[in-house]
């Protein structure tokens, strides 16, 4: 990861800054760079994955204008030999094609790239800013004392230079005060009339493509190997691909961890180098607090979800080399939850899968950019490739659907013929990652949590809070700890991330797979 810092002035001295500009070193260990060009005031820490050199370091200048991004951007070989086959490049970086690309195509080019990226432009003293499509690349705005704006890689960064810190809106490219959406990956006219073999077949080739494309890195790979279906699924095809041994990395809890033995056997059946890390309760409690300044949330779901991950980036960042890692993020979101096996229609399952991608980049995709980023290692989310999410988007949801008894049937029976998995790891049920590292975990994290509060306690500390209000106090201790770090900027996150309230079945009070009826052996 790297991180971007822009503001559409220079009101402000470099040296008082940098205590905001540095707040996110840790995403750009490799280098930064603060500075004032033009009327505009840029900033980039730099993680160097594509292109190690010093010429990569970014912001990029051509003629009047300069760029910085912080993202992968996929194909740019092709782009540098063909459409911008004229042009003086001085790095390998593939970031370097889109200041060119841009003097070409102007804010059109946004709509044509196959990236996961956060950028800003300086263009004739303006600032020019953008997101990819899902958001799996962070950013965030607010105002400066004179009312220019300010964009930053994180929220952590805005804090105390900003009043109010809003999330950029993925897919949307920012130009003159407006925000302007360039692409709507979620919203489907006409459902594909595929047949569920050619579904699957367009599956398998598309996620194919989708992991291929993002294993091009000229610094050293990793696997997030939880032992689940979509993270086994992202490694066994890298090492196909790769036709070599792999690096994956596990995480549990010392006492209960559930997901270990599947990892290992992942690991073992596709002859990976395969690294265990263990946690104790104690770990989790002392690192809690830092979890949640780095994640800039206080909901649950992702605060639970992002103990294992980021203490497993954590040991990875210490024990390695690795710099890149291969995540299986957002295949739920596409395919389904536990909780979407209550969908009381195909009509609401496609509602549901809408809404939970379009809010992505607030939850998994925030969780596993920080986790990893913070780190100082770049994350990689095949699932999240643009033509994969469009294609499964479009699927008609009655297929999508839990009619099988088997949650995801789509997505494994895609694999089912290519052997690269073992039979009970390709069909096993599905458990959270946040109950998956160890049910204890959670159990941990509430006892701690009513240890703090008495019932009056609790009652009267979560009256004082208007928006997304807590609702226990595992989730008041969460808000506490927020508000220490991002005072009054709750509103950057839009709720609890809940199962769906208003279906039968789904009306809990704790966002876990694990109080649902339907969890049955997931856990085991």
């Amino acid at each position: 990861m790297c991180s971007i810092f822009g503001i559409e002035s220079v009101e402000y001295k470099l040296d008082d800054l940098k205590k905001y500009f540095y707040m996110t070193k840790d995403r750009g260990p490799d280098d930064s760079r603060l500075t004032y060009f033009k009327n505009t005031t840029l900033g980039f820490h730099r993680l160097a994955i594509m292109g190690l050199h010093p010429e990569g370091m970014q912001p990029f200048y051509y003629k009047d204008k300069a760029l910085m991004c912080n993202g992968e951007i996929y194909g740019f070989k092709k782009i540098k030999e063909t459409v911008l086959k004229d042009y003086p490049f001085i790095s390998e970086s593939d970031c370097e094609i889109l200041l060119p690309l841009y003097e070409l195509k102007g804010t059109d080019m946004f709509k044509e790239l196959d990236a996961e990226y956060a950028l800003v432009i300086s263009d004739g003293d303006k600032l020019i800013a953008a997101r990819d499509p899902i958001g799996i690349r962070p950013l965030f705005y607010g105002y400066s004392k004179e009312g220019k704006i300010i964009f930053a890689s994180e929220a952590r960064n805005l804090v105390g230079l900003c009043d109010k810190i809003t999330p950029f809106p993925p897919g949307h490219y920012y130009k003159d005060g407006e925000f302007i959406r360039y692409t709507d990956l979620t919203t489907v006219d006409k459902y594909s009339d595929d047949d569920l073999e050619k579904t699957c077949e367009t599956i398998r080739e598309l996620l194919v493509k989708g992991v291929e494309k993002r294993l091009d890195a000229d610094a050293p790979l990793g696997f997030l190997l939880s032992g689940g279906l979509d993270s086994s699924l992202v490694c066994a095809i890298s090492a196909k691909i790769l036709n070599r041994k792999i690096r994956t990395f596990a995480i549990g809890m010392e006492k209960d961890a559930i997901d270990l033995k599947y990892a290992k056997q992942v690991a073992d059946f596709i002859g990976a180098e395969h690294t265990e890390v263990y946690m104790t309760r104690q770990e989790v409690l002392d690192t809690l607090e830092k979890v949640i300044s780095v994640l800039g949330t206080y909901d649950i779901t992702t605060i639970r979800a992002s103990m294992g991950m980021y203490l497993c980036c954590k040991k990875i960042h210490e024990i390695s080399d690795v710099k890149v890692l291969l995540t299986g993020e957002i295949s739920d979101e596409l395919f389904g939850y536990k909780y979407t096996d209550f969908a009381p229609s195909a009509e609401e399952f496609q509602k549901e899968a809408k809404k939970r991608v379009d809010e992505l980049y607030m939850y998994d995709v925030l969780r596993a950019d920080r986790c990893i980023s913070a780190n100082s290692i770049e994350a990689r989310v095949p699932f999240g490739d643009l033509e994969f999410v469009r294609y499964v988007m479009s699927i008609d949801p009655s297929k999508k659907m839990n009619v099988y008894d088997m949650g995801k049937y789509l997505l494994r029976h895609a694999f089912e013929k290519d052997h690269i998995l073992p039979v009970d790891i390709l069909w096993r049920q599905k458990a959270a990652f946040s109950d998956a590292v160890g049910h204890s975990m959670v159990d941990d994290l509430k006892d701690y949590a009513n240890s703090l509060y008495s019932d009056e306690d609790f009652k009267e500390k979560s009256e004082k809070y208007t928006f997304a209000r807590p609702f226990t106090k595992e989730s008041l201790l969460y808000r506490e700890l927020f508000e220490k770090y991002y005072p009054g900027q709750a509103p950057m996150v839009k709720d609890f991330w809940m199962p769906n309230k208003s279906w039968e079945g789904c009306d809990v009070d704790d966002p876990s797979a694990r109080v649902l009826s339907n969890y049955g052996e997931s856990g085991k």
